[in-house]
């Protein structure tokens, strides 16, 4: 891989990461606020046993898809560490040791695997 292609790959590490660094501070923004201020409602009891239900449905999803942005984000600075540490290997397959496509990379950039061992991992999953 050349060097003008490991700067645009960095470029695209760097810029998913704010943008999920982004999520979760709107994420925790949201869990820092109170049941009470969350729905606007002065008193900290809910009119119906069903708005209690919505209310708590609703923080689940939110810390549900904050553990999602928050595992992605793992994975993005994974790969910048793989990219600081040993550029000259970062795009080479975990797996199989044979170069991932430039293509996959700059669409998945903190991808490990080339397209075929990705492949057969999800086929063995599927079993």
């Amino acid at each position: 891989m050349n060097k003008k292609q490991l700067t645009h790959l960095e470029k695209r590490l760097l810029e998913e990461r704010a943008r999920v660094m982004k999520e979760l501070g709107i994420y925790e923004k949201s869990f820092a606020g109170t049941l009470q201020s969350s729905d606007g409602d002065l008193s900290s009891y809910s009119f119906h046993m069903a708005d209690q239900g919505t209310d708590a449905m609703e923080r689940e999803k939110e810390f549900l898809f904050a553990s999602k942005e928050g595992r992605y984000l793992w994975h993005v600075n994974e790969a910048l560490r793989r990219l600081y540490k040993s550029p000259e290997t970062f795009g080479v397959c975990h797996e199989c040791g044979d170069q991932i496509a430039f293509e996959r990379l700059d669409a998945l950039p903190h991808a490990r695997l080339c397209i075929k061992c990705k492949a057969k991992e999800e086929d063995g999953d599927r079993r």
